[in-house]
């Protein structure tokens, strides 16, 4: 078991970081279980807060009577910080690897202020919840760039399985949240929940400091890596972004993310304004849907690595645009339509998650793990800045047409993204490659 192997090689790291009195603790600190479970269960309180807001939206709209133009916008500008953060994000956490607890812990504390900003505006100033949301989605997007570099390198071998667990830890509070805040909304308002939550992160900001002080000091293979200058560093991710299978990839995931948002954004409308269900209703189908793909990501992820990248992914974006497709068809609140709105919802849950991984794990198939935050800063700049426009577009279709259409774009930018994937060759991934050597 390599976790345990890089535990010893850590602690004796921990010594010569002059951290002697740390030896001890770096001990289960710097073990691979601890850390893997620590940063998945940091993931999982961000991914809690952001899907809540989603169950939440159609309050929001309420309360700042808004278009889904403007529902939209709230997506946008979360997507749009989340990719203008991420390109320094990367660079600059890999710069500062030593101080990588000190990142993760303020990431922590800045989300809950974020929150605390949305839930405190008042109704005529609908620009506050922007300027919060943009501050959520900095701490969110900069927290998964030390915390995904840290597993890949930790894991290489197994580093779709890794970074598929990370994923899971975000859908457990992905899951669990809706159906706790649709709770919570039939008793308190919007507001009152989102305040309860701000304070749990700035709390837990003190635990994460502890637990990762030292999670960036004692990456061995990067020692080396540090060497580099900025130059060389930055002559690297020049080569990543030449490397048209890298860019076809960031492509893929960039429409991929399209569809996403804009489903995610405008779903919690369809259960409330098209199908009529009640607040609660409304936010256990939604944690259904994320629910579903606990269970499917990590799977999906082994996949990957055992048959490839390709042969999971590009059946699985097919599958969705159909699903979606589908899902357009029904409009009542009938017992029929309700069934079956919960087994295609189901069957959307299995594949919804686990396209984005299996992607990022693709593109770091191919750059290795040697500048690998700086590659997934690259990646989710490109994949963020494209699917920003998407819930507009999105609320534009909604406002103007239908629900249905959104279903149709939807349906229509998987279905894209799956038969660029299918033309593309990708690289094996590592673990079937070191059997050639």
């Amino acid at each position: 078991m390599s976790e345990h192997h890089h535990g010893h090689e850590e602690s004796d790291h921990g010594h010569n970081d002059h951290d002697d009195h740390h030896g001890r603790e770096q001990g289960i600190r710097g073990s691979g279980n601890f850390i893997i479970t620590g940063l998945t269960s940091g993931h999982g309180v961000f991914h809690w807060f952001v899907q809540s807001f989603f169950v939440l939206l159609p309050e929001v709209q309420d309360t700042f009577n808004l278009s889904k133009v403007q529902v939209g916008s709230i997506s946008t500008v979360r997507e749009m910080v989340s990719g203008i953060v991420t390109l320094p994000g990367g660079v600059i956490a890999d710069h500062l690897k030593r101080h990588w607890g000190l990142i993760l812990a303020l990431c922590m504390a800045s989300f809950g202020v974020g929150w605390f900003i949305v839930a405190q505006a008042p109704s005529n100033m609908f620009f506050l919840v922007l300027v919060g949301t943009g501050i959520i989605a900095a701490a969110a997007s900069i927290w998964h760039l030390p915390a995904m570099a840290s597993l890949s390198h930790h894991f290489s071998h197994r580093r779709g399985t890794a970074l598929s667990f990370h994923g899971v830890g975000g859908s457990i509070g992905d899951a669990i949240s809706p159906i706790a805040t649709g709770f919570l909304l039939t008793y308190l308002t919007w507001q009152n929940i989102l305040s309860i939550y701000a304070a749990v992160p700035i709390f837990l900001a003190f635990l994460v400091y502890w637990a990762f002080q030292n999670i960036g000091k004692s990456t061995n293979s990067e020692a080396v890596d540090d060497q580099v200058t900025g130059k060389g560093r930055f002559a690297q991710t020049m080569d990543i972004l030449k490397n048209p299978l890298v860019l076809w990839i960031t492509f893929v995931g960039g429409i991929r993310g399209m569809a996403f948002i804009a489903l995610l954004t405008f779903l919690p409308f369809f259960f409330d304004e098209v199908l009529g269900m009640s607040k609660f209703e409304r936010s256990w189908h939604f944690g259904l849907l994320v629910a579903v793909g606990i269970v499917s990501t990590p799977f999906m992820g082994y996949l990957s690595d055992r048959f490839g990248r390709k042969l999971v992914i590009v059946p699985g974006m097919i599958f969705l645009g159909i699903v979606v497709f589908v899902i357009s068809f029904f409009d009542s609140g009938s017992t029929r339509d309700s069934i079956a709105i919960i087994i295609l919802l189901a069957l959307l849950g299995t594949f919804f998650y686990s396209d984005q991984p299996i992607l990022t794990a693709a593109a770091l198939d191919i750059v290795g793990s040697g500048v690998a935050t700086t590659t997934l800063g690259t990646l989710s700049f490109a994949r963020f800045i494209l699917s920003a426009m998407s819930p507009i577009i999105a609320g534009f279709l909604y406002d103007n047409y239908s629900m249905d259409y959104v279903f149709y774009y939807v349906s229509g930018l998987m279905i894209l993204g799956a038969i660029i994937l299918l033309v593309i060759p990708l690289k094996p991934p590592v673990r079937s490659a070191s059997h050639h050597h």
